[in-house]
């Protein structure tokens, strides 16, 4: 059992600690308050995970399914990060988290009867935007701070590029559980060899203690601001869409089918760990559907050895030296592993598109929406800088624009007086789970 949920840790591990990461740098957080943020998601994400596994009265799928911090909030928190300024910025998401969290928790029941309104059209899409909007800033740490009219430094370029390669022949030529861990080993591997060529910084390792609580609130009593909050909810929107999918597929892998009343209690369990989370720092909560395809290959299907890993989880947490290693990652390393754990986002997205039919009705003209109108903020920056402050928290955020744009495409065109002979099957949600074996590395 042990054995068994260390692999599930290793295999989601560099995903846990990549959006803290993200986030640390956009709000200029020092190497201690990023290791704090790391810990903290690293413990919030156990804590979700054992809610989900083992189960609270009617609160968690009961399935071996892993959760921790969600890639979809990304673009909406640095959004939030840039109106705020800075480090300011934090307690103003962690207010939007948990309001989005606990109105997550109580429309839970009814949001699984809503399914066949997100058919693959609109998860596909959104899930494609998700990794398309984070290929800038898996780029952004290759250049280091260092890039823009000179672009970035050789060095930088060169340390990427060999992580990267390193990820990529561990997956292809490792097998078993060195396989499942390419994107850590590639990680461990850049970073030592960052070290004789002086760019790697250990000092945050002194900071850090062995044993240590998150303390709540760190940055600050959380702010609401009602941009903020309905830009966090339709973020919600996605996780709990994401989440679907996966209890579904999951369901089948461990012949358990997951029906309305198990897909409401994991979703609530996701809302759950959201509302929690930033009570210790943390960032709303999904699945880990990486950690779906491992349960398939494996073929170790007990719940108790998922909650193992998120007793492990809890434990890393606990261990703010261990996320001070995370750390001291350097950037460009970061940057090159990164574009493997982005683009496989956009990849599992363009899985679920293949699944939706795009020569059927008018699907096609869907996702070329909402691609275009999502990328607007990555492909042009200062896009919506005229609107006011209010709208561009939400604006900002090309994925929350492009869900609530796909959603409103996928009526107009397939439910709202749809011809008969353009509109696709009714395939709903029951068909989005294919795709959780590879969807998206959050």
């Amino acid at each position: 059992m042990i054995t068994s949920g260390l692999q599930h840790v290793a295999a989601m591990y560099a995903g846990v600690v990549a959006v803290p990461l993200v986030i640390g740098a956009a709000a200029q957080l020092g190497p201690a308050d990023t290791t704090l943020l790391m810990a903290a998601s690293l413990f919030t994400a156990g804590i979700a995970t054992l809610l989900q596994t083992l189960g609270i009265w009617k609160v968690g799928a009961r399935l071996p399914f892993v959760n921790g911090v969600s890639f979809g909030g990304v673009a909406a928190m640095t959004a939030i990060i840039a109106a705020e300024g800075g480090e300011s910025g934090l307690p103003v998401i962690f207010g939007s988290v948990i309001v989005a969290g606990l109105l997550a928790f109580v429309v839970s029941s009814w949001f699984c009867k809503l399914v066949r309104f997100f058919p693959p059209v609109v998860t596909g899409s959104v899930i494609t935007l998700i990794g398309l909007s984070l290929m800038p800033v898996a780029f952004g740490w290759i250049a280091d701070g260092a890039g823009g009219a000179d672009g970035a430094p050789a060095g930088n370029i060169g340390l990427a590029a060999v992580a990267l390669v390193i990820t990529l022949a561990v997956r292809r030529y490792a097998r078993g559980f060195l396989q499942s861990i390419a994107i850590l080993f590639g990680l461990v591997s850049g970073t030592l060899i960052a070290v004789p060529l002086g760019m790697a910084d250990f000092s945050g390792l002194g900071e850090a203690g062995l044993v240590g609580f998150p303390t709540p609130f760190h940055f600050g009593a959380p702010q609401f601001s009602l941009p903020a909050i309905v830009s966090m909810c339709v973020v919600m929107l996605v996780i709990m869409m994401e989440s679907t999918a996966d209890m579904i597929a999951l369901g089948r892998i461990v012949d358990k089918p997951a029906d309305e009343k198990v897909i409401a209690a994991g979703l609530r369990a996701d809302a759950l760990g959201s509302a929690v989370a930033p009570v210790f720092n943390g960032f709303a909560a999904s699945a880990f559907a990486q950690n779906v395809g491992l349960v398939a290959m494996s073929k170790v299907r007990s719940r108790y050895v998922v909650a193992v890993g998120g007793g492990i989880l809890v434990l890393l947490g606990l261990c703010p030296v261990a996320a001070a290693l995370v750390s001291a990652v350097p950037l460009p390393v970061l940057g090159g592993v990164g574009l493997v754990l982005f683009g496989t986002i956009a990849v599992s997205g363009i899985q679920t598109l293949v699944q939706a039919g795009l020569d059927k009705g008018e699907n096609a003209l869907i996702v070329a929406v909402t691609l275009g109108v999502g990328l607007a903020p990555e492909m042009a920056h200062g896009f919506y800088e005229r609107f006011p402050d209010s709208a561009t928290t939400i604006l900002d955020s090309g994925i929350s624009t492009g869900c609530i744009l796909a959603v409103l495409l996928n009526l107009l065109f397939n439910h709202m007086g749809a011809r008969k002979e353009a509109s696709p099957p009714p395939d709903g949600g029951a068909t989005v789970p294919h795709q959780a074996a590879a969807a998206p590395l959050h």
